[in-house]
């Protein structure tokens, strides 16, 4: 193998230029750190080395041979999950919130009268439909908060309903006066008296200028609904004429209705938005942007309706398989003519987060955009390869299926893992397991500023090294990680769980090896879904290799697809009609019979939706659930497109 050039450092959005060495790059920045972290000892010395990457593919008979495979490490084991049924006669699949109908599942057990009611609710539901907020601990459990009402939440005591992380919710709703009753066909109904919005308050001038946000404070008579719903936030409260010209004084667009008050948000969205009890109120912390009146402005068609007339296709139709119709849309364009480029969607603010496809479009100015890969929703973490203008921001899990592009290039499709090694000149050596991840497990995760500002522990028992410029310079407690560790611009983290620790010293030099599993791994852009359905014609789905269960195999819900004919990219979604989608088998089926070559499942169910220059044209299960990452159309950018033959032969690890 030839000798692997140094570790470049990547900062986000920076330009590349070239390094010495076959096939590396570097970006523009100076030193860097690396920050190891661990939990039982490795003993031995240490020697003096260099920082080491493997180099990047070339023409793909020149692939180097991969490193040896690490040890087997174990899994972090969760706790058991429960499935409900539909079929149950205190389970159903629909919801309706004061008088809105959505499908979601829910489950009720015991009863009042026992005093061991329950009602368990997907956790987005209670986030993005009542205005529920969480926070997650290093061991899982999540802590709820609604109008002053808090629950602590184990990790144990969270349970699936098909694909949602679910909660007994049972004692919050009936504290805050909410009462529910079933209805026909698997319904829910859950109603709360409308509350009044009493005054408006907002942050002084002072506190804006200090803090860069405007808070805007609602108090209410009562605990109202709040719903996140496409750019908007509906709130079930009564209002007055004066209190909405008070709102439109201060830039927030606001209109009354059959179900309470809707406050159009801006273009990026609220910074936060919270409830508190005592009195009630509803907090929304925005941009310090000079206030005044809004004008709505209608999301214009013409840039969409451009492409339409150069090559590209929008396309919604029913197709059937047996006696199961699908409602097929899809958007495809060929890369190698078409005037926009696939670039992936993520968070400006680092990894840990969720936010709404349209606020993600909308900072990229994309005109077409689809949800993406797979996260934890409690943790709100990545669970999946997110790479973007050749920086990692985070890695594959579980040799899941990826697929990766260039600019104005057809994309690859295949299995992708990284094989990376932490070493000294000794030659001890141990493995790293996970890049930028969510997924927790058993060994060394190396985490990188592209993360964030700081890393804060996602697991019980960590410990941790500072090193820069290659050199170990401090150590850290697992206190001190819980409480959050600052990530600068030339840090690199590595995370070692499950009685994994680092034997490092003070002063020590390590070097490291980083190299994919396969060549589009190498791509400048990169997305992790799963399972993979279809390469090169075949059907090759198998979920259980990429550590998906059999009931997520099994069942029926709404899919996200990126696939490829040969030739055209095509973004899909898939629905059900009059039932709740097709399963994974039938959505590669309705693919092949759609001609296509390769394609790649994403995150589906309630995170599944399509958008179209700015209306959400599919909602998979009727709302505007909250996602990670996504994939847009984005208008083609020169200084992108000069850059992509260097992406072939150049990433960053």
């Amino acid at each position: 193998m030839p000798r692997p050039s140094p570790l470049p450092h990547f900062p986000r959005r920076a330009r590349r230029k070239t390094v010495a060495g076959p096939g590396a790059t570097q970006l523009s920045g100076g030193r860097w750190r690396v920050l190891l972290l661990g939990g039982a000892l490795f003993g031995g010395t240490l020697c003096a080395g260099s920082l080491l990457v493997a180099p990047g593919a070339g023409a793909q008979n020149r692939w180097p041979p991969p490193v040896p495979p690490p040890p087997a490490l174990e899994p972090q084991r969760l706790p058991q999950r429960f499935v409900g049924s539909a079929a149950d006669a205190n389970a159903g699949g629909r919801l309706e919130i004061n008088g809105r109908q959505q499908t979601a599942r829910w489950e009720q057990r015991g009863s009042t009268g026992r005093g061991d009611l329950q009602l368990w609710l997907p956790l987005e539901v209670l986030e993005g439909q009542l205005g529920f907020t969480s926070r997650s601990s290093p061991q899982g459990g999540l802590e709820l908060e609604w109008f002053g009402r808090t629950l602590l939440v184990p990790v144990g005591a969270q349970r699936s309903l098909d694909d949602e992380v679910a909660v007994d919710a049972s004692r919050m709703l009936l504290d805050a006066g909410v009462s529910w009753q079933r209805q026909d066909r698997g319904t829910l109904r859950l109603e709360l008296p409308a509350a009044s919005l009493e005054q408006i308050r907002v942050s002084s001038p002072g506190a804006v200028a200090s803090s860069g946000v405007r808070r805007v404070v609602l108090d209410l008579s009562g605990p109202a609904f709040v719903r996140r719903d496409s750019g908007a936030l509906q709130i079930a409260l009564r209002s007055t004429p004066a209190q909405l010209a008070q709102l439109q004084s201060l830039g927030l667009q606001a209109r009354p209705g059959g179900n309470g008050l809707t406050i159009a948000l801006p273009a990026s969205g609220p910074g936060a938005v919270l409830t508190l009890g005592g009195p009630a109120r509803v907090v929304l912390d925005l941009a310090g942007t000079p206030q005044g009146p809004v004008r709505a402005i209608a999301p214009s068609t013409a840039q969409l309706q451009a492409l339409l007339n150069k090559g590209i296709t929008v396309e919604r139709q029913v197709r059937a398989l047996g006696n199961r119709r699908m409602l097929v849309s899809s958007v495809r364009l060929d890369p190698r003519r078409s005037p926009v480029e696939l670039r992936l969607l993520t968070r400006t603010e680092g990894m840990e987060g969720l936010t709404s496809l349209p606020q993600l479009a909308g900072q990229e100015q994309a005109l077409v955009a689809i949800n993406g890969g797979f996260f934890n929703r409690v943790r709100r973490l990545p669970l999946g390869a997110l790479k973007d203008d050749g920086r990692w921001l985070s890695g594959p899990i579980l040799n899941r299926g990826a697929v990766g592009w260039q600019d104005g290039a057809v994309p690859q499709f295949g299995w992708l893992s990284l094989t990376e090694w932490v070493s000294d000149d000794s030659g001890r050596r141990l493995p790293v397991t996970a890049l930028n991840s969510g997924y927790v497990q058993r060994g060394l995760a190396r985490y990188t500023a592209e993360w964030g500002r700081s890393y804060r522990a996602i697991s019980g028992g960590e410990s941790a090294l500072l090193l820069n410029g290659n050199v170990v310079r401090q150590q850290f407690s697992t206190a001190q990680l819980e409480q959050g560790i600052a990530l600068g611009p030339e840090d690199v983290l590595l995370v070692g769980r499950g009685g994994v620790v680092p034997p490092w010293v003070v002063g020590s030099r390590l070097s490291l090896i980083s190299q994919p599993t396969h060549p589009l791994g190498q791509s400048r852009s990169v997305l992790g879904g799963g399972p993979l359905l279809l390469l090169n014609g075949r059907t090759v789905l198998n979920g259980s290799a990429e550590g998906f269960s059999a009931a997520f195999l099994q069942q029926g819900a709404p899919r996200t697809v990126i696939a490829s004919n040969g030739a055209q990219i095509w973004l899909l979604t898939l629905q059900g009609v009059e039932h709740a989608g097709p399963t994974l088998r039938e959505t590669a089926l309705l693919l092949q019979q759609l001609g296509l070559r390769d394609a790649l499942n994403l995150d589906g169910g309630s995170s599944t939706g399509l958008m179209l220059s700015g209306t959400l044209s599919v909602q998979g299960r009727g709302v505007a659930a909250r996602i990670h990452n996504g994939l847009g159309l984005v208008p083609r950018n020169p200084s992108r497109a000069s850059d992509a033959s260097e992406a072939t032969t150049a990433s960053s690890p």
